[in-house]
């Protein structure tokens, strides 16, 4: 609720602020490089120190200061800086998180279980977005609807408390007899992801570019947001259920479906915005569901921590480039360019993921 409700508003907050379509390409995926990348570092400390639970707490709690604070900034600098605060939290959680996750999810199954997770988080996901969307009607502004998103921040403190509290004996495996290095395939399925992370269309510009050209209201564009959330959490529990069953084709289609992004959110006017961004939930979806279901599938759990920072800052270095290449063809006018660059990267990565499938199938830890 918190981190994406703040994020289905940043965009038009930034153009409020004066920011330029090139710059808002630029403070996204920066954002999300720096979330990422430093994944590969907090991971490795996760696996040395095994200290799942304090990492993720601590990383969550910075939530607590970033999102509020985008309601008292009036300078587009202050708010770039608590955007990036806020990406670090997630940086330091992400891979500490993930390796819970799946040590858990190995019980019911790596899809399904990541599958459950992306639907619980997507629910949030939509009801962020909402309560921004109604705050922007009730005030005109994107400061309370930051402030108001304290809430359920400091509710997210209280539920990783009780879990632990209830689940003390988890989170915290045994230390490994040899360190093994990460396989040739592992690191061919994070080039695969980081193809398709940079041909990836970032939200906050397909909001900005909304917003830009009139094609929808302030308002609306969060609940557009929410919609997109609500189709990920869908089609995540269901292709979770299905990666378990029928594998990496699962994920080569999620990438297909989203591809039709591109071209109907910044060529197709409002109707073909409204389908892009339902087209690009489920892609997401897909892609939650999967992406991190194939590492555990071929990563032991004593590794998990370092390859999934790894496979997070390689994927958030990528978003970061191809964000800022698209938001520098937008501010030039190139649309057709930014479609184009978006659909070869995506293209590029579906073909890699379609080759991994022999690969990953032997590769699998039984």
């Amino acid at each position: 609720m918190t981190y994406e409700g703040a994020y289905s508003g940043v965009g038009p907050f930034l153009n409020d602020l004066g920011v330029s379509a090139a710059l808002v390409g630029f403070i996204a995926g920066f954002g999300e490089m720096l979330g990422a990348s430093l994944r590969y570092f907090s991971g490795k400390i996760a696996d040395r120190t095994r200290a799942y639970w304090p990492i993720v707490i601590a990383g969550y709690a910075m939530n607590i200061l970033a999102v509020p604070g985008l309601a008292f900034v009036h300078s587009w600098q202050a708010a770039a800086v608590l955007i990036a605060i806020e990406r670090t939290g997630k940086a330091i959680r992400g891979p500490a998180r993930d390796v819970l996750l799946s040590e858990a999810t190995a019980v019911v199954g790596h899809g399904k279980g990541f599958g459950i997770h992306a639907a619980m988080d997507q629910t949030g996901a939509i009801a962020g977005p909402l309560i921004v969307a109604w705050m922007v009607a009730r005030s005109h502004m994107f400061g309370p609807a930051f402030l108001v998103l304290g809430a359920p921040a400091i509710l997210t403190m209280v539920s990783l408390f009780l879990a632990k509290y209830f689940r003390p004996d988890k989170g915290h495996p045994p230390k490994p007899k040899a360190d093994a290095p990460l396989t040739r395939v592992f690191w061919i399925y994070v080039m695969a992801s980081g193809l398709l992370a940079c041909g990836f269309i970032d939200f906050t510009l397909l909001g900005y570019h909304f917003e830009h050209t009139g094609l929808f209201a302030p308002a609306t564009i969060p609940l557009l947001y929410a919609a997109s959330n609500a189709i990920v959490g869908l089609t995540a529990l269901i292709c979770g259920h299905l990666f378990d069953r029928y594998g990496i084709p699962v994920l080569v289609f999620g990438v297909l479906a989203t591809m039709v992004t591109l071209p109907l959110g910044f060529l197709g006017g409002a109707t073909g915005g409204v389908i892009a961004v339902l087209c690009g939930g489920a892609g997401m979806g897909v892609q939650d569901a999967t992406l991190r279901s194939g590492i555990a599938q071929v990563v032991s759990m004593h590794k998990r921590g370092h390859a999934f920072g790894a496979f997070n800052g390689v994927f958030g270095v990528m978003w970061f480039i191809g964000s800022t290449i698209m938001g520098l063809l937008y501010n030039s006018g190139l649309i057709l360019g930014l479609v184009a660059f978006g659909l070869a990267f995506q293209i590029a990565a579906a073909i890699v993921f379609a080759w991994l499938k022999r690969p990953l199938a032997t590769a699998a830890i039984t």
